[in-house]
């Protein structure tokens, strides 16, 4: 993915910007409209540059206005293109109509869609509805959507894929699937959220010229994770350093028969740059941690009353990896839950919380879609469908941050507009990746970072890890090959 741009927006503010452009700034709606298609048109060339064969899919609106333009503007530069509407284009009003009459003007003809598109093309352009979606789609525009989907060239969306919400990135009736999408003006919240970061494929961005002075950033819906953020927070050390500079992370979990977990968080936690890492975990298993990995210092537990010692010289705490729901684990969660350390919280550590839930501004939770379904009484699915209003429930009822993970990680404390990650892959949906994250949140807390920046930073250095690591290929990537990667990403 290019670079983008940090604010994402709602649709609504993105018309906003639009209309500043084009009453206060004076831009005429068909310049930006022109802009638009240009942008597509050398996307297209740079992604696709074997399709010399294109269909462009006409709806309604601007969308289709935009979908004209392109067709035009391919044409011009020898690529054969074809054009089919779903609506009457001598129907179409303002810059769509203009659109039109202009391609109409150098020759192209728009054929009336009749249920099958070109199977010569390399390129279909999903020019039919584009962001401002609010009914699901039916009808004709729905079989136009499976044709394209069903189609083996690759398809571009112009703004948003036909079908995906705009704001939510739900899908509406049926959705495009598009390899590409270029969208305008601002990043629309839909291309980051539920289906609509998996149906949006590539994402590249263009402002359409439109000053920067426009876009109004205390109205974002959310902010993208950038690498000056990580530069910022992730500070060159003083040669003078030593280890009690970067603090104690002590790590509670590992129920009996299950010490994997707690030994990924806490190499994790080393590779971020803890000073120290103890594990707190179940007398079983202690020395086999400790002989895997002889820079953790493993302790065995009986019960909570022995984490006494533990806790004295910790700085932050990492709750939950492995940690089970026996009775064991409940004597631990009793006491950590009394304890005024900052925290990070995962895993079973959450399943408790949902069956004892209590606000907590000191911890940061780090839920995925399953978890946090059980803390606020919904599916997993009910969560997916909307993510920010989940993340916003999350941090009312428990407070502190929040971590909601999955495609597109988001991260929120009281108030704040939330963080989101774009970095990451595929290949991290599999075991152990969460124990990774929350000995990362877990080490950057130790260091002296605060609960926000610590689950942000967090978040883009487990993101990005994994990237570096599927580079061999997503499809095998396991959570120990991030933590070979963490160093690379940890000294930006």
């Amino acid at each position: 993915m290019r670079s983008l741009p940090v604010e994402i927006y709602s649709v609504a503010t993105v018309r906003e910007i639009d209309r500043t452009a084009i009453e206060d700034e004076g831009i005429p709606g068909y310049t930006l409209m022109t802009r638009a298609g240009a942008a597509a048109v050398r996307a297209a060339r740079e992604y696709f540059p074997d399709a010399n064969r294109w269909q462009v899919v006409c709806g309604a609106g601007n969308n289709a206005g935009d979908g004209y333009v392109v067709a035009r503007l391919a044409a011009q530069e020898g690529i054969v293109v074809s054009v089919v509407a779903l609506v009457d284009p001598e129907s179409l009003t303002g810059d769509a109509a203009t659109a039109y009459g202009d391609f109409a003007a150098e020759g192209g003809v728009v054929m009336a869609w009749e249920g099958a598109l070109d199977d010569e093309a390399g390129l279909v352009v999903d020019a039919l509805l584009g962001s401002g979606l609010e009914r699901d789609v039916g009808g004709e525009f729905a079989k136009a959507v499976t044709a394209m989907n069903s189609h083996c060239a690759r398809v571009m969306a112009l703004d948003i894929p036909t079908g995906v919400h705009g704001d939510t990135g739900q899908v509406m009736g049926t959705a495009v699937a598009a390899d590409l999408t270029v969208t305008f003006v601002g990043l629309k919240a839909g291309l980051f959220a539920g289906e609509g970061a998996e149906l949006s494929g590539t994402i590249v961005f263009d402002g359409l010229d439109v000053p920067e002075h426009c876009r109004p950033h205390e109205k974002a819906m959310s902010r993208r994770i950038s690498s000056r953020v990580l530069r910022r927070c992730l500070k060159r050390r003083a040669r003078s350093a030593h280890k009690g500079d970067f603090g104690h992370v002590l790590i509670i979990g590992g129920g009996e028969g299950m010490p994997g977990a707690v030994r990924l968080a806490g190499e994790a936690a080393l590779r971020a740059g803890a000073g120290l890492v103890s594990i707190a975990t179940h007398p079983s298993h202690a020395t086999v941690i400790v002989g895997s990995r002889p820079e953790l210092m493993s302790h065995g537990i009986a019960d909570a009353g022995s984490l006494g010692p533990l806790l004295e010289r910790a700085t932050a705490i990492a709750f939950g990896p492995g940690l089970g729901t026996s009775d064991w684990s409940r004597q631990l969660y009793a006491a950590v839950s009394e304890l005024e350390l900052p925290c990070v919280w995962d895993a079973d550590a959450l399943n408790l919380l949902a069956e004892m839930p209590a606000t907590s501004e000191r911890r940061i939770i780090t839920p995925h879609p399953g978890e946090a379904g059980r803390l606020i009484g919904e599916g997993a699915a009910a969560v997916q469908s909307d993510r920010r209003a989940a993340l916003s429930v999350l941090q009312e009822k428990y407070g502190g941050v929040v971590v909601l993970k999955g495609a597109n990680t988001l991260v929120t404390s009281k108030k704040k507009v939330p963080w989101l990650c774009t970095a990451g892959n595929p290949g991290m949906a599999s075991p152990g990746m969460g124990d990774v994250l929350t000995g990362i949140i877990a080490a950057l807390l130790a260091q002296g970072l605060g609960k926000e920046a610590s689950a942000v930073v967090g978040v883009e250095v487990h993101a990005r890890a994994g990237d570096r690591a599927a580079r061999a290929g997503e499809r095998g990537t396991i959570a120990s090959d991030l933590i070979a990667e963490l160093r690379r990403v940890a000294n930006p």
